[in-house]
């Protein structure tokens, strides 16, 4: 009995060792084959591989760092959860075999905001003015052609996005929450839809059914209301606007005109925001909005179903129109300022109330007296900001009063000269 016992003992630890062993080698090839296929566009970190004998997969300390982009997306942890051993071991083995249902979670994603987050070849001017108009960009500046950018979002107090993922799959849904620390929510659900890793353009043919998308803000808009206001010179209606016409020009060179109430839903969400809920068609042309010819009556039969903090709203609609391509006079071609470089970097000024969004980096402060302390932002508070400088070896941290600083320069990526 104890020989027996001693076996199945031993029979399991090689089971479970097996276990493990082939799982973390099926999923190293998995994220190789990602990491390939995904190479054109950006370079994929797996980090470290864990498993559970219940069928969960886990990845610590992964990354994504996007050729456009000049920060990587880090992504803490994320758990595969396939519901049993051999599920899971068969969706590795082959990625078209996913098991009926099956979830995911990431938790400790974070995007570190800089000034400049695309690098200079994708932010180069296209052919001549020749694009789509677009619909929903936010004027933030006097000239109405500087919208709202990762720049805007530091000054604002928003130094990096973080957040959550949970995306759930079952035999009659997909479900997806994007959860953020300071930037709101989306909420996906999807009925008869499936992912295929295999041909990921699939999954957006896998239902016909519409798709219930959840927007929260978060109070972002009214924040952003606010601040693109006072940056544009503008009271706050006026600068709601201002992006109001923006998205009508967009939505008339698209052969559209907005209903009144679909105008007055995107005012409303520009100035307050707040919850919207819509059902969207992705093989539509308007995305499930309906479209009316330009003579037909609003007679509330056809009508977008939209809710707005959980009250329907009635006759949002689209007319068909001929497409109205706006004149892009001369100067509008010209760059607003000089072009971003992110392989620049150099010392550039910034306001002390802008200080907390760069603690961490190499700034230079002018003293009232004419003196200058330069060295890492170690803290800021009302009162002071402490600068570390090396010293021996080490760090020395040096608190400067508020009062007392003229000027505040941190070296970072930015405008070429």
């Amino acid at each position: 009995m104890k020989r027996l016992l001693t076996t199945l003992i031993l029979a399991a630890l090689i089971g479970f060792a097996v276990f493990k062993a082939g799982v973390w080698w099926l999923a190293d090839q998995r994220m190789a084959e990602a990491r390939q296929a995904l190479g054109v566009s950006g370079v994929l970190e797996r980090g470290k591989i864990g498993s559970g004998v219940e069928g969960r997969l886990v990845f610590t300390g992964a990354s994504w760092q996007g050729f456009e982009l000049t920060q990587p997306l880090v992504i803490g942890r994320a758990e595969f959860e396939a519901g049993s051993p051999v599920a899971l071991l068969q969706a590795l083995v082959d990625p078209a075999r996913l098991p009926a249902s099956w979830s995911l979670q990431a938790e400790g994603l974070a995007l570190v905001l800089e000034a400049t987050m695309f690098r200079n070849w994708v932010t180069e001017d296209g052919a001549g003015g020749r694009e789509q108009a677009v619909l929903f960009a936010l004027p933030c500046a006097p000239d109405p052609r500087q919208h709202l950018g990762s720049g805007d979002l530091l000054r604002m107090g928003i130094t990096r996005l973080s957040g959550e993922l949970v995306l759930k799959q079952t035999p009659e849904r997909l479900h997806l929450e994007l959860n953020s620390a300071n930037t709101g929510s989306l909420e996906l659900d999807w009925p008869g839809a499936r992912i295929n890793l295999v041909s990921p353009e699939a999954t957006l043919t896998s239902s016909p059914q519409p798709l219930d998308v959840t927007i929260r803000d978060g109070g972002l808009m009214r924040r952003v209301a606010a601040y693109c206001a006072r940056e544009s010179g503008l009271g706050i209606s006026q600068w709601a606007g201002r992006a109001l016409e923006t998205f009508e020009t967009g939505l008339n060179a698209r052969g559209w005109r907005p209903s009144e109430q679909l105008l007055a839903l995107y005012q409303q969400w520009l100035l307050e925001g707040g919850e919207i809920t819509a059902s969207v068609q992705l093989n539509s042309e308007a995305l499930g909005i309906p479209v009316r010819a330009e003579d037909e009556p609003a007679d509330g039969t056809l009508a977008w179903a939209v809710e707005y903090n959980g009250a329907k709203v009635p006759d949002v609609f689209l007319r068909k129109v001929e497409p109205v391509v706006p004149e892009i006079p001369k100067e509008a071609l010209e760059p607003l300022v000089p072009r971003e470089n992110p392989e620049v970097v150099s010392w550039h000024a910034e306001d002390l109330e802008t200080a907390p969004a760069w603690v961490g980096r190499k700034v230079r402060v002018t003293l009232s007296n004419g003196n200058l302390v330069q060295g890492r932002l170690a803290s800021v508070s009302e009162q002071e900001l402490e600068v570390a400088r090396e010293v021996a070896g080490g760090e020395v941290a040096y608190p400067i009063v508020m009062r007392a600083i003229a000027g505040f320069e941190v070296w970072r990526r930015g405008q070429s000269q």
